[in-house]
């Protein structure tokens, strides 16, 4: 029988189950041995349970870390974002970065934390380059499609695009954050329109589709015109509800509802430009 020193050795070292680890070292006796044939011969550990996949390693994920902090701090700035991107294969202004800002718990633009950075690539089951290049691409497919994540990512960037101790976001970085997330939510279908429903709950049917692309452009044009200077959380938040309920043509718009003043106007504002050929 092995001991249980060997058992957690072998565990440790394979991530196999505790079942495989008795049975392999029952045979092989030791634990270099029972390692040996439990990666070069898979057949010996045939009827047995399915291997688990090794736990992210902590030291690995702190090299990293270090690799690209850089700084006197003990935060990845600007400069490590910059290289990361580099090493992950995508823009530091792709979309998917919000994403991964937001697994990673960034707190702010270009920064993160140590234990975020841990925890958050842990849970997605990384530890080296190769398999987190692979949950990128994943969280991509991921924030286009699922209205729940999409949820989730669009309000953690107001939360960490804001400046410390302001309360709303300078319209030109709501703006460009809009610009990223609402086209890829749009594309992918997790923005996918959502009829209303009335009082009964039965499904009102709208007039024709919903949000259409081009309304985004109409919104930004809007706070232009309005001199819009910041985007409060309220009105961050509702956009996204406005997007998944409205109609193509704003008919079921209610203004008796509780719209934040800016959705209320854009809508007068929207009607104004379909009336008139929607130049």
């Amino acid at each position: 029988m092995p001991s249980e020193e060997a058992i957690v050795q072998f565990c440790s070292i394979t991530g196999a189950s505790v079942r495989d680890a008795k049975k392999l070292l029952d045979k092989y006796r030791s634990v270099e041995a029972a390692i040996d044939v439990y990666y070069s011969n898979p057949p010996a550990l045939s009827n047995s349970s399915p291997r688990r996949p090794p736990a992210p390693s902590t030291s690995k994920l702190n090299n990293l870390y270090d690799k690209y902090k850089g700084t006197p701090g003990d935060h990845i700035g600007a400069q490590g974002t910059i290289d990361l991107c580099v090493d992950l294969g995508v823009d530091p202004e792709d979309v998917v970065m919000l994403a991964v800002a937001y697994e990673l718990k960034s707190p702010r633009l270009g920064e993160w934390h140590r234990q975020g950075w841990i925890d958050g690539w842990k849970a997605l089951g990384c530890d080296a380059l190769p398999a987190m290049r692979e949950a990128v691409e994943s969280l991509r497919s991921k924030l286009s499609s699922n209205l729940d994540y999409f949820r989730k990512v669009y309000m953690h960037t107001f939360q960490f695009a804001r400046a410390d101790g302001q309360r709303s976001l300078p319209i030109d970085m709501a703006a460009a954050f809009w610009g990223l997330l609402i086209p890829c939510g749009v594309e992918g279908g997790a923005l996918e329109h959502v009829n209303p429903r009335d009082d009964d709950d039965d499904e009102v049917m709208s007039s024709g589709d919903g949000w259409a692309p081009q309304y985004l452009q109409w919104w930004l044009d809007f706070h232009e015109k309005k001199g819009t200077k910041g985007i409060s959380k309220d009105t961050w938040s509702m956009f996204l509800e406005f997007i998944l309920t409205i109609d193509l043509n704003f008919e079921t718009y209610d203004q008796e509802a509780a719209w934040p003043s800016a959705i209320d106007d854009f809508v007068e504002y929207a009607k104004a430009r379909l009336a008139s050929g929607g130049a």
